[in-house]
């Protein structure tokens, strides 16, 4: 992280009073906040949550990255939009939301699916949350973390059930020891999610960018941890690399 010089001023120590009085973060966690970049891709379930917590906090930089437009059945779980939004794209939509949110952090949009390709635009930010909601992407992401060196946050969703783990790249259990390859493409529809199941994965997502960013606490490096929305149970899994993943040791 670059070297902290700046000081708060007086609306945002109002704003951050509650964080500032955390001992794990005070004013040199929110300085350092204020001087981080993460890059969310997905502004629907799991990035209304993510980018919502991460602007609140104080993240100076946030990129939204989706291609989508915003649908009707859309709002059921991503609070990003509203009804008058329907039709706009979710980078649009989402960046209005955050903007009245918190007018402090500085905003870079893109309105596009993040695929191969995209791997520069990694280059600027410190940390990764991939809240997309489709294998394609989420392979995409875990590659180009890799080949940039940079970490993320994986969450993924289905039904009533949830699951996380955050990933350095080269140093820990990777998304692909984990799921080695996108599995067959189905015609299966699509069933769910219960809309608070994002809610949160999407929370425990922007809270590992943030204590990454300050530096506190223990991060999610080698464990996947699940959650069954049904039986409100977390199972927190422990992971080891594999030593035939192509990504680790191709």
């Amino acid at each position: 992280m670059p070297p902290i010089a700046a000081e708060l001023g007086p609306d945002e120590r109002a704003r951050y009073a509650r964080q500032l009085a955390l001992p794990e973060i005070g004013e040199s966690g929110q300085l350092r906040l204020r001087r981080a970049s993460v890059l969310v891709i997905g502004c629907g379930g799991l990035g209304s949550p993510a980018a919502t917590y991460l602007a609140s906090a104080g993240v100076g930089t946030l990129g939204l990255m989706d291609g989508d437009r915003v649908e009707l059945s859309n709002l059921q779980r991503q609070f990003l939009h509203g009804t008058g939004d329907i039709g706009r794209l979710k980078v649009e939509s989402a960046a209005e939301m955050l903007r009245a949110l918190n007018p402090h952090t500085e905003l870079q949009l893109f309105p596009a699916r993040f695929e191969r390709g995209h791997e520069s635009l990694l280059a600027s930010f410190n940390f990764i949350v991939d809240a997309t909601d489709n294998f394609g992407s989420k392979f995409a992401i875990a590659d180009a973390c890799h080949v940039a060196g940079k970490p993320y946050s994986h969450g993924g969703i289905r039904g009533f059930f949830g699951q996380t783990m955050t990933v350095f790249p080269g140093q820990s259990t990777c998304y692909r020891c984990v799921f080695e390859a996108p599995p067959p493409s189905s015609d299966e529809p699509a069933r769910g999610p219960l809309g608070a199941v994002p809610g949160v994965i999407g929370a425990i997502q922007a809270a590992e960018a943030i204590r990454f960013v300050v530096g506190v606490g223990k991060l999610l490096v080698d464990r996947l941890v699940t959650f069954d929305g049904n039986a409100v149970s977390f199972r927190s899994i422990p992971l080891r690399r594999n030593p035939d993943c192509p990504l680790c040791h191709g």
